[in-house]
């Protein structure tokens, strides 16, 4: 018999056939979207990238002051690997070439683990006489004697932040006078075109910058490093997040580029035009 000669076994086959069928759950496209692994939010992904990097000790770190003291303890050498970790760090796939060409030599690192006060704001100026006070190409004059070649600091003071480079630059009005500027080279509210004309124009015995706006001015031409001696490194302060200069990978890799530059790297160590670095 066919499926039209009884209306009601049609009616049931359609029937028995549905039943048969099995539907998909209503819940699976939910159930699978709960088993896929979430995106990473970007809040998420901001507070992993901006943490402080796990080799950092906690018991070390001030926030009051904002200063890490662990790199009060470190001499020439460990800082130099202290520097190299770092670059790892932030250049996985660096080859050994390329890290040869940004390493910072033991030799080119002053010392001062002496220094025996916190490396805060206000002690820098105090740490800057202990360790670079006489000025060593002229014979008696002190740091706030300037060059006569305007834009040609005889010392450079590294800070991660144009807002940090501003307190430093106050901690070290001291050592300003009429002839001799304690210029600020930071890009803060400053236009690059607009720091470029300032230093051409500013005879300045310290001049205090960020990494990557010392980079613009140097090879600009604005800046020159013809009388420099010393390059400060603002390393033990810290933020809110406890970061210093070296432990974010936005000013740790400018700062390197900074420090091991033609016309720098060859001049540390000892010898006529000597540069000498001072980590505080």
């Amino acid at each position: 018999m066919s499926d039209s000669d009884d209306g009601h076994t049609g009616v049931a086959l359609v029937e028995d056939l549905s039943k048969l069928a099995s539907p998909e759950p209503q819940t699976s496209t939910k159930r699978k979207r709960e088993d896929d692994p979430k995106p990473e939010s970007k809040r998420a992904a901001k507070r992993k990238k901006t943490k402080k990097p796990k080799d950092v000790d906690d018991d070390a770190l001030d926030l009051e002051l904002g200063v890490n003291h662990a790199i009060a303890h470190m001499d020439s050498r460990l800082l130099a690997d202290h520097i190299a970790q770092r670059s790892k760090r932030f250049q996985p796939d660096m080859s050994l070439v390329e890290a040869e060409d940004i390493h910072i030599p033991e030799r080119a690192i002053t010392d001062t683990t002496t220094w025996d006060k916190p490396r805060s704001t206000e002690n820098m100026a105090g740490f800057m006489e202990q360790f670079a006070g006489a000025r060593r190409n002229k014979k008696g004059q002190k740091l706030l004697h300037a060059p006569q070649e305007k834009g040609s600091p005889h010392t450079l003071v590294v800070a991660g932040a144009g807002l940090r480079a501003a307190d430093l630059s106050r901690a070290l009005r001291k050592f300003q006078t009429k002839d001799s500027a304690v210029a600020k080279l930071f890009a803060k509210h400053i236009k690059l075109k607009e720091a470029v004309e300032t230093v051409k124009t500013t005879r300045m015995g310290i001049g205090v910058g960020t990494p990557q706006r010392l980079i613009d001015l140097l090879d600009d031409g604005a800046l020159s490093s013809t009388h420099l001696e010393r390059i400060v490194i603002d390393e033990s302060h810290i933020d809110q997040k406890k970061r210093g200069i070296l432990d974010m990978k936005e000013t740790q890799l400018p700062l390197v580029q900074l420090l091991s530059r033609e016309g720098l790297k060859e001049r540390y160590g000892s010898g006529e035009g000597k540069v000498e670095l001072l980590f505080y």
